[in-house]
């Protein structure tokens, strides 16, 4: 069987198959992950501390490799798939960094006499399940961390990542770690449910779409496993006022483009207050309509093509669908096999498919609203709640705007800021838990309480 295969998105050529795992490989997987979580799990903070270091320099010394890996299997611009695999190597060697605040004795303050900590030990063996849009920064932000912690991971990578998947294996192996530290599996997702259900192993993330997510739900639950879930979003960019529209505009551009358009926590419902609407839209139309997609390989490439065929296929049944109910294009709307135009949709209504939908592209929508208030409401009218977007030169505008967005991040007047300290998560259908950061280490922990008289 070859569910998992290379489809380079920009030529449509199968590049390369990888046989699904065999119920006996996928045995081998599991137990030798569980056998080597006592040897992790004993192997002090220090020494932990040097194999993920590595594993960050193993990332920095093969770059290009793993960057020209993730063009191949998912359209990336090699300049942000290269700035995707240095950040990969930041977020790991994050944890290199704070691992002694990871793993440090938590004391607590006692009623009675004596002592109590809060000793932080990991769970054992854990499964992640990683999409496609950022091969190797997704796995980081999932592995690091538990590593720190002391956990062991199996990791399923999406069927179209298996070169990736092959790759990073490679790095975590050797890196250093002790067999079973680190192990990919090519499993198709009914051998994922029974790693899930599998005793051996104590939790699973997955990052992907609400409906995966509810299915990996539905098997933890049943078998009372942690399970920590980060899914989609529809991140509203919300225009209150500005001394620089041109600016606002391009980070505008910038947060709809990155990634192709196929990130969970990409700005996609424009917001924007009456007075600064027209000129707001006439800009960012203008500056979308002048970005074409183009090949992936060149260094100037600033737009690719979608992720695979039925990735586009699916953005235009939604575009049509749109403008079918109402919506009006301003640019856009087209594709050529899985390049697909910048697109911007108007006069969305709440009646409209597309008004609840995430695109998954580089579409918006473009709204306008009186006021902060309507904006807030606007926001918060979603499923979602991953990330969002505020720009405002009214500093106590920004404070109460962001209180109350429905969101697990508020970014201010700045887009593309992610970095490695910062807890990376949502709510409401956008997820339970939280990546990156030190939050991101306690998602599987036991937080063992240790009283003494």
């Amino acid at each position: 069987m070859t569910d998992y295969a290379v489809v380079n998105p920009a030529t449509g050529e199968t590049v390369a198959t990888y046989d699904t795992f065999t119920g006996a490989q996928i045995e081998d997987a599991v137990a030798r992950a569980a056998a080597a979580a006592g040897t992790w799990a004993a192997t002090s903070p220090s020494d932990r501390a040097v194999v993920i270091r590595r594993i960050a320099e193993l990332h920095r010394e093969r770059t290009d490799e793993l960057a020209a890996i993730i063009v191949r299997e998912m359209g990336k611009p090699i300049a942000a798939a290269v700035g995707e695999v240095e950040f990969a190597a930041d977020i790991i060697e994050f944890y290199a960094d704070n691992i002694d605040k990871i793993t440090a004795d938590q004391p607590l303050d006692i009623l009675g006499d004596g002592t109590a900590v809060v000793r932080r030990a990991p769970l054992g063996a854990l499964l992640g399940i990683m999409p496609w849009n950022f091969p190797a920064y997704q796995v980081a932000r999932f592995a690091a961390p538990n590593l720190a912690i002391g956990n062991t991971i199996i990791l399923k990578h999406a069927p179209q990542c298996p070169e990736s998947a092959e790759a990073i294996e490679a790095i975590y192996r050797e890196a250093g770690l002790p067999d079973g530290g680190y192990v990919n599996v090519y499993a198709t997702n009914e051998q994922a449910a029974s790693i899930v259900a599998d005793p051996r192993v104590h939790g699973v993330s997955v990052t992907g779409s609400e409906r995966a997510g509810a299915a990996v739900a539905e098997v933890a639950g049943r078998n009372l496993k942690k399970v920590a879930l980060e899914l989609g979003g529809s991140d509203p960019f919300i225009v209150l006022s500005t001394d620089d529209l041109d600016a606002v505009v391009q980070n505008a551009v910038d947060a709809r483009l990155d990634n192709n358009g196929q990130s969970c926590n990409a700005a996609k419902r424009f917001i924007v207050v009456d007075d600064l609407y027209e000129e707001f839209t006439s800009k960012f139309v203008a500056s979308l309509a002048g970005v074409s997609a183009e090949d992936p390989t060149q260094e100037d490439t600033v737009l690719g093509p979608l992720s695979s065929l039925a990735a586009a296929e699916r953005l235009q049944e939604q575009i049509d669908t749109a403008v079918a109910q109402g919506a009006s294009v301003l640019t856009g709307g087209t594709r050529e096999g899985a390049f697909f135009a910048p697109t911007v949709l108007a006069d969305v209504t709440p009646e409209m498919d597309v008004y609840r939908e995430e695109l998954f592209g580089p579409a918006a929508v473009v709204y306008r609203v009186a006021d902060e208030a309507a904006a807030v409401e606007l926001a918060n009218d979603t499923s979602f709640g991953l990330g969002s977007y505020v720009f405002t030169t009214d500093a106590e505008q920004a404070e109460r705007v962001a209180n109350s967005i429905e969101a697990g991040m508020v970014y201010v007047n700045v887009v593309l800021a992610d970095s490695p300290e910062l807890p990376f998560g949502g709510v409401k259908r956008s997820g339970t838990s939280r990546e990156m950061g030190l939050l991101a280490a306690d998602e599987f922990v036991n937080k063992k309480l240790i009283r003494k008289a």
